[in-house]
């Protein structure tokens, strides 16, 4: 078998199919989950934690260049070159998470949920051998011959 034959083979078996639609789907699902976060849980939290931005929570590992006269935010002093210890950026990226984990643990659970089948009605008894019933027959009819 040619490698371009097993390749093929390999590329259109359907776990490999099932896998790729996953990771397309997987993608554009957690953009969605990102905007969430970003555009819309973040505002709130920060609005009940005082109206700061979790972005902009960071230690300065080094002093600024002397010349430097720009804002004090993560964003102007990272490309000032300042070394920060972003504690802010880490906890939305876990916040991140955790969101997305909960979003996909309460969606898996619906999907079990509607995948459990309801309970079968309990198989009807195979039926019964021919010689079974051929030998029931005999019985019954020596039964009648004795009475």
């Amino acid at each position: 078998m040619g490698f371009l034959t097993e390749f093929r083979e390999f590329a259109v078996k359907g776990n490999v199919m099932d896998l790729a639609v996953g990771v397309i789907i997987g993608g554009a699902f957690g953009k969605i989950v990102d905007s969430v976060v970003k555009d819309l849980i973040m505002p709130l939290v920060g609005k009940v934690v005082g109206g700061l931005d979790f972005s902009n929570y960071f230690i300065m590992l080094a002093d600024p260049p002397k010349n430097y006269a720009g804002p004090m935010t993560y964003e102007a002093l990272t490309k000032a070159g300042v070394p920060l210890f972003a504690y802010g950026s880490f906890l939305t990226v876990l916040l991140n998470f955790v969101i997305l984990a909960l979003i996909i643990f309460i969606m898996i659970k619906q999907v079990n949920r509607l995948k459990r089948e309801t309970p079968a009605a309990p198989a009807a008894p195979a039926p019964t051998p021919e010689d079974i019933v051929l030998l029931r027959e005999i019985r019954d009819s020596l039964r009648r011959d004795k009475a």
